[in-house]
């Protein structure tokens, strides 16, 4: 089993390769109500539904706990790199083996741990329509806690190569503000949170100043499978058209990496997520964000209008007011 030749893999696919030695899939979910008020965070780990039901031969990866940084202040902190392979290790990801990655929910939590291998050089797969469409195609399930073979144990060596461009922090995105550093910063998460019009899960609402949307949502149909890479292209283009690197954030670098994937199905590489997003921004309340619904200028608003240029539209013209992704 080769390295995959694209970070989708579809469910036929994965069906017929459940006993290749080299398979190491995980479910990585993790329960995220929607905020009822602001400040309203809740996430909790999917150990329980992956232990009622799960893809046979399949661990949980805990991104909530095991594979996240609990000093970092805010939450799945990407580790020390350090700390990460080891963690990886202890789920029997070494070298030669194949990750392929999945979720109960939108594809997100997939998508995060994807660009966390990647960054650390682990080429990895994630199922296209995730638990949703095994279970769709009629598929054999399993529950409980699944033995580990040995050509999984911790022993394994991992030696990945990291790429450390596949994310920035927050010094790097007030420099962008500053003029001081390159890129085009991108909001991941719903128009009516980019604007500032829903109760977020976070200190304040708003986005970062000068930020473009382009909700994750939009990028899947509606049964949750990434949209054809014709599609992708048509509501990447705007993306695309932009400076580099595209800087994508949401409220905790787990939509953002959905965005980041799929810009990855069209070859783009100049792509970093904020890792804290807006988590660790709007507890800041020395670091500015913008609420379109609290802005009274004609002129404030005019200056950010661009910052929606990528923003998807309905067939109406208006902007796509999708369901919140789940960060």
């Amino acid at each position: 089993m080769s390295a995959p030749a694209t970070p989708l893999i579809d469910v036929a696919t994965l069906a017929a390769q459940l006993d290749a030695p080299r398979l190491r899939l995980f479910d990585a979910s993790v329960e995220l109500p929607a905020p009822r008020f602001d400040g309203d965070y809740r996430p909790a780990s999917g150990a329980d539904g992956w232990r009622q039901a799960h893809i046979p031969g399949a661990r949980h990866a805990d991104l909530l706990h095991a594979l996240s940084d609990p000093q970092a202040g805010f939450g799945f902190a990407l580790p020390e790199r350090a700390a990460l392979l080891a963690a990886l290790q202890r789920l029997g990801i070494g070298d030669g083996c194949l990750p392929v990655l999945y979720d109960r929910s939108d594809g997100f939590w997939a998508a995060r741990l994807w660009w966390m291998l990647r960054s650390v050089g682990i080429d990895a797969q994630v199922l296209d329509g995730g638990w949703r469409a095994w279970r769709g195609a009629g598929l054999p399930s399993a529950s409980g806690e699944p033995a580990t073979p040995a050509s999984a144990s911790a022993s394994a060596m991992l030696t990945a190569a990291p790429r450390p461009a596949a994310w920035v922090d927050r010094r790097y995105i007030e420099a962008v503000l500053a003029g001081d550093a390159a890129g085009t910063l991108v909001c991941a998460l719903s128009a009516p949170l980019f604007a500032g019009r829903a109760p977020s899960r976070y200190a304040r609402r708003g986005h970062i100043p000068g930020s473009r949307n382009l909700p994750a949502r939009a990028l899947f149909d509606a049964a949750g499978h990434y949209l054809p890479p014709a599609q992708l292209a048509r509501i990447l283009a705007p993306l695309q058209a932009a400076a580099r690197p595209l800087l994508l954030y949401c409220g905790g670098g787990i939509s953002a990496a959905a965005v980041g994937l799929a810009l990855s199905l069209l070859g783009e590489t100049a792509v970093a997520v904020y890792d804290g997003s807006l988590q660790e921004w709007a507890a800041d309340p020395a670091l500015p964000l913008v609420a379109l619904a609290n802005v009274s200028s004609a002129s404030e608003r005019a200056s950010d209008a661009d910052a929606g240029a990528a923003m998807p539209r309905a067939t109406d013209g208006s902007p796509t007011d999708a369901a919140e992704p789940r960060r």
